[in-house]
């Protein structure tokens, strides 16, 4: 029925909005540190049996096909890619990367703890290793003031000369969390994910341990975002929402001739 071709049409003109926003988002993060890029999912909706293959035809017979007519489209989800960005090299003793799985741990100022790949650290007001916004990294790495030549080993310990000490004092280790799924983390914003009943428990150990990344100092973890495929992308889901709105509108022309005609 041609109504029904309406709804269907709209539903495909809504999966691709939403796959054009995930599409966007990509793009607007291709230059933030450590993002990974987000892939939109779609399933099929109910479809409507309007004869089941099987069913009787005849008394001796019954229909070889059936007639099955599907209600459109919907998002499935968003799948977020975990593939390794390209490591950068800035100098700058306080950026880390992560080359392999893992992710930094935080604590957020309500408490709570929360994962990033975005290395991109300072020092607070006290000394405390902190991200960008803040956030103290965990287990807190305490650098005294007048500490020179900090270096971050590839496992994560953390040493520095203290006071003229010929000999580097060792001033913690940065510990990485592993996850069973790691796309099952919630995104945040201000590229911190967060713990899920999806992603399981966090597996927290030294880097270079049990599948974890280690940690590269002096660089940063660029994002994943490819801008080609994005742009192919981008033109598929333009082209997917021009021919659905010609759906619309061949539909509503069928409609107005049958008025007319009637």
């Amino acid at each position: 029925m041609p109504t029904s071709a309406l709804q269907v049409a709209r539903t495909g003109l809504e999966a691709q909005d939403t796959r054009m926003r995930v599409i966007a988002n990509n793009l607007a993060n291709i230059g933030t540190t450590g993002f990974k890029r987000d892939r939109a999912n779609f399933q099929t909706l109910a479809y409507d049996d309007a004869r089941v293959a099987g069913q009787r035809s005849t008394g001796d017979t019954a229909f070889a096909i059936g007639v099955n007519l599907g209600t459109g489209v919907s998002v499935q989800g968003t799948t977020r890619v975990d593939t390794q960005g390209a490591l950068n090299t800035t100098g700058n003793n306080l950026d880390l990367a992560l080359q392999g799985d893992g992710f930094f741990v935080v604590e957020t100022p309500g408490g709570e703890t929360a994962y990033t790949r975005a290395g991109n650290f300072t020092l607070s007001a006290e000394g405390q290793l902190v991200t960008a916004q803040g956030f103290a990294l965990q287990p807190a790495i305490q650098v005294p003031a007048g500490a020179q030549s900090i270096s971050i080993s590839p496992d994560g310990t953390v040493t520095a000369l203290v006071d003229g000490d010929a000999t580097p004092a060792e001033l913690g280790q940065i510990t990485i969390a592993s996850f069973v799924n790691p796309a099952g983390l919630q995104a945040l914003g201000d590229n911190l994910l967060a713990e899920t009943a999806a992603s399981g428990a966090a597996d927290v150990g030294a880097a270079g341990e049990a599948g974890r990344g280690t940690i590269r100092q002096g660089m940063l973890e660029s994002s994943n975002v490819n801008v080609v495929e994005e742009l192919v992308e981008m033109i598929e889901a333009q082209r997917s929402y021009e021919i659905n709105s010609k759906m619309i509108s061949a539909v509503d022309e069928m409609l107005r001739n049958a008025n007319q005609t009637l």
